[in-house]
């Protein structure tokens, strides 16, 4: 793969500026995922934890964030999960129930837990039972999961939130196993990679939730070798060599996502040695935006969620020296834990004080 021999800086600054402003409001560009609020206040508190940028917020700002995500967590006749945001609860209705136009969702409840692990609360408002509850209520007959109890997307992405979240509660006492497992075997493709349901194209995204569910159900050697190789293959064969990034399909562009989904794939496998850390660094370099923020891919407009997945791959795929002259240390990252998707001190917080005290 072609490389440059000298990297830019990270401008790490200029990135936890874009994380802040995003917590306090969102792009013009970025409204429509307004109902996804929690999700992103994930990526911009995660962006400001890999960073290291959160000891130097202000108390008040990080109570006010603790603050508000413990408003979203809400109970109904289906447990008690978190909600997006505010901006669907009806005006006399209590702020901590919810009714069947407004149910909780699961992927945005993996997100709260993790959000609230960054700012180190110690989980004494969690209603535990409640979240198992609605961790059940969420499965499906064929051991899938919905996004809400009522419905919703129903494939992979939301098996791996059931089962991060009963791995940080250290509690599958909501989640039917056997089935589930059953599902993800059935998403398996021929190219090696998983798909978001039974027969679909593989996806980087998708094979990652695969494989890191199979993980934290703590399966030891999930895939027999000739599979494990083949996903090993397919994994690879997706970081380009014409721009060093990942892909998240056979034929696509680049994508700075991907190069999570894919790259922390290759981690979990343990053949970090696999991927070419220069060439992806040299991506990320030419999708970092003047202003700060990193983009999908080079000249769009940078992004809360590709921003922080962007950052995550780099902890986890540092950039060596080059011919003596290596690139400064902003690009140097703590570890990250790529299971949950968090820094590793914040994944080891999360263990330690989600699930329910011993007696």
């Amino acid at each position: 793969m072609s490389t440059s021999p000298l990297l830019p800086p990270l401008t790490r600054i200029s990135h936890g500026t874009h994380g802040r402003r995003c917590l306090s409001g969102l792009p013009a560009t970025q409204v429509d995922v307004d109902p996804s609020k929690l999700a992103l206040v994930f990526y911009c508190l995660g962006t400001l934890d890999v960073l290291d940028q959160l000891e130097k917020t202000r108390i008040d700002d990080k109570e006010q964030w603790r603050e508000w995500l413990w408003e979203q967590q809400a109970y109904g006749p289906y447990g008690t999960g978190f909600k997006p945001g505010p901006y669907m609860t009806a005006e006399k209705q209590p702020a901590n129930e919810y009714l069947d136009e407004d149910t909780p969702s699961i992927i945005v409840t993996y997100t709260a837990l993790l959000s609230l692990a960054i700012l180190r609360d110690d989980f004494s408002r969690l209603d535990r039972l409640g979240l198992i509850k609605f961790i059940e209520a969420c499965q499906k007959a064929d051991g899938s999961f919905s996004s809400d109890p009522l419905g919703g997307d129903s494939d992979l992405r939301m098996v791996y939130c059931a089962f991060a979240i009963s791995s940080m509660l250290d509690d599958w006492s909501g989640v039917n196993l056997p089935r589930a497992l059953e599902f993800i075997a059935s998403c398996r493709s021929y190219e090696g990679g998983y798909g978001q349901t039974p027969f679909g194209e593989s996806i980087g995204g998708t094979t990652y939730c695969a494989l890191a569910s199979l993980h934290l159900a703590n399966k030891g050697d999930v895939l027999p070798a000739a599979d494990r190789q083949k996903t090993i293959r397919w994994l690879v064969q997706n970081q380009q060599e014409s721009t060093g990034g990942f892909r998240g399909r056979t034929n696509k562009d680049a994508d700075a996502c991907y190069c999570f989904w894919c790259g922390a794939s290759l981690s979990i496998l343990e053949v970090e040695e696999v991927v070419n850390e220069q060439a992806l660094a040299s991506f990320f370099a030419s999708c970092q935006f003047k202003f700060g923020g990193i983009a999908k891919a080079p000249g769009d407009h940078p992004d809360p969620y590709h921003t922080y997945l962007s950052l995550a791959a780099l902890a986890l795929y540092t950039p060596e020296e080059e011919h003596g002259r290596g690139p400064s240390t902003s690009w140097k990252l703590d570890p990250l834990d790529p299971l949950l998707n968090a820094k590793q001190e914040t994944a080891n917080w999360a263990r330690s004080h989600i699930p329910a005290p011993k007696s």
